[in-house]
């Protein structure tokens, strides 16, 4: 097996096991509460989702299963540096497992929030608000090393970029509409995606979260 091969091989494993992960926990979380339907958000906000994760999909399966397609975009990066992006994502599984027993039945398909959802500030979200977007951005950040494919990593910076100026604000404004003042001392000591540098550091000059 050629070196490409074994790299898409383990591209194909390293999502699958990934989404079958996040599949069964909110199966699961379906079955334990109310479930949003992704209708119920606004047009806009569904169509900017297709935008972005479509041209995403269709690259992966052009990756895993007509090479050629892509390779035009094809990025010719050390060996070595494939294998950091192949060990991130193999690495990203058991993070998901940890994120989506950690925040159970509360989570949701859609920005929108549950009735019945609970402040979750255990497991992962004890340092990070939104540890199922950071450990999504690092199964896709793992993926574009592992292609080494210039248009998959733009995709990824696209849907970053989304995420961080559209969706995540949107949650956590009804959050706070939820939880009020619990949710933004929770902001004031937590990181968006990563853990915030300045947690317990009283200095003024730390007073700016980490994305």
């Amino acid at each position: 097996m050629s070196s490409e091969s074994l790299f898409r091989w383990i591209c194909l494993c390293a999502l699958v096991l990934s989404i079958s992960i996040s599949g069964y926990y909110r199966w699961k979380a379906r079955q334990d509460g109310e479930a949003i339907s992704r209708r119920a958000e606004e047009g806009k906000l569904i169509a900017l989702r297709l935008l972005v994760t479509m041209p995403l999909l269709v690259a992966i399966f052009a990756y895993l299963a007509r090479p050629s397609w892509i390779s035009w975009a094809r990025l010719d990066l050390p060996e070595w540096l494939r294998w950091v992006g192949a060990a991130m994502m193999i690495g990203t599984a058991p993070v998901v497992a940890w994120v989506m027993r950690s925040i159970g039945r509360n989570i949701s398909e859609t920005v929108l929030t549950k009735e019945s959802h609970e402040l979750v500030t255990t497991g992962p979200y004890r340092w990070v608000r939104h540890p199922l977007y950071s450990s999504g951005l690092v199964l896709l950040m793992g993926l574009a090393l592992l292609s080494a494919n210039a248009f998959i990593a733009a995709l990824v910076l696209v849907i970053l970029l989304v995420i961080v100026i559209v969706i995540i604000p949107r949650e956590e404004d009804a959050l706070i509409d939820i939880f009020g003042t619990s949710y933004e001392s929770y902001q004031s000591r937590t990181g968006r995606l990563m853990p915030a540098l300045h947690r317990n550091i009283p200095s003024k000059s730390w007073n700016q979260e980490m994305l």
